[in-house]
């Protein structure tokens, strides 16, 4: 028992040992150009997210000046407000994507 122990860890050894032997350096791959307008795209992400930023932002101050003035109302003011976030998230991750898979 012990030698096969012994056979299975030499064997897991000698596979992850497993390697080039040649003192060549693998060759540097080649890179495709990149795209004209790539760092445009960044901007488009952080205009995209800043715009979202700032529409959730402003829907929570108002919803919560809402709720202060009248009390009661709350929970139907609340579940409005979580349902327009949830609807200007969305539509942030779809701009997102589009930005972000576009192909030029």
């Amino acid at each position: 028992m012990k030698f096969v122990k012994s056979a299975v860890l030499a064997f897991g050894l000698l596979l992850l040992a497993q390697g080039s032997a040649s003192a060549q350096t693998a060759p540097e791959p080649v890179r495709a150009p990149s795209a004209p307008f790539a760092d445009l795209r960044a901007i488009g992400v952080a205009l995209v997210i800043m715009g979202a930023a700032y529409g959730i932002g402003s829907l929570t101050k108002s919803a919560v000046e809402s709720m202060a003035r009248q009390p009661e109302t709350a929970g139907n003011i609340q579940t409005a407000m979580i349902i327009s976030a949830a609807l200007i998230e969305g539509v942030t991750f779809f701009a997102l994507i589009i930005i972000l898979l576009q192909t030029y």
